[in-house]
């Protein structure tokens, strides 16, 4: 098999030839650190941590070549960040930013505070995503939204999100999971529907089903475009 190509990386983050795959890592911020088992590839004296599409949903959206407006000092609001696979990622690629993590689970925001004691760019919260103004005296202004919550209505949170933290040109990057939405209708209703709800704030910039890696999810990346 040939080495794959992508389109367009975000920072820090390699494809690396694994066997006959092409696999994706991100740079370690914090060397010979494991976060979940993941391996631990060093090149040219700089270790990368091995980021599996199955593991991650940002992941399987990079391997299906959506094009990530992720920078090294982008701040960024995880919604959702439960024991911190993805957030983990996003830390390492946003090096000189910062990453604000909100879960509504004590038991993962205490894997999120041990994590952040090697990572000094993430900031636990333990919070519910569909009440922002609990943690407004936190989060600073971001460049980036990442959500990925199991909510009757997620197009509700991403927007409340964006009117209190979303800078005027940001970004939303979405995880619609139907099946938490709506387990009656078919996942293609609840797409419609969700999209329907965003589409009056946010222009979507692209949007892909995750299958079959991830079953009935729909990743979106949209630009906001309110006046506040």
């Amino acid at each position: 098999m040939s080495k794959r190509s992508y389109q367009q990386l975000p920072p820090n983050i390699l494809s690396v030839q694994i066997g006959n795959k092409t696999r994706l890592t991100t740079k370690n911020l914090a060397p010979s650190i494991q976060v979940y088992g993941e391996r631990l590839i060093t090149i040219s004296d700089i270790e990368y941590r091995l980021w599996l599409p199955q593991r991650s949903k940002l992941s399987a959206m990079i391997e299906k070549d959506m094009l990530i407006p992720i920078k090294k000092n982008s701040k960024i609001l995880y919604l959702g960040a439960a024991s911190g696979t993805t957030a983990s990622h996003i830390s390492d690629i946003i090096e000189e930013g910062r990453l604000f993590a909100v879960d509504i689970s004590p038991r993962a925001m205490q894997q999120l505070i041990n994590l952040s004691k090697a990572r000094n760019n993430m900031v636990p919260i333990l919070a519910d995503a569909a009440r922002p103004i609990s943690y407004k005296a936190v989060v600073e202004s971001v460049d980036v939204i990442y959500q990925d919550v199991a909510h009757p209505d997620q197009a509700k949170i991403a927007l409340a999100n964006a009117k209190e933290f979303l800078k005027d040109d940001g970004f939303l990057i979405m995880q619609i999971k139907a099946r938490s939405i709506d387990s009656t209708l078919s996942p293609s209703q609840v797409y419609k529907m969700q999209l329907k709800k965003l589409e009056d704030e946010f222009t979507i910039l692209s949007k892909q089903i995750l299958k079959p890696i991830h079953k009935d999810h729909l990743a979106l990346i949209a630009k906001w475009r309110n006046s506040h």
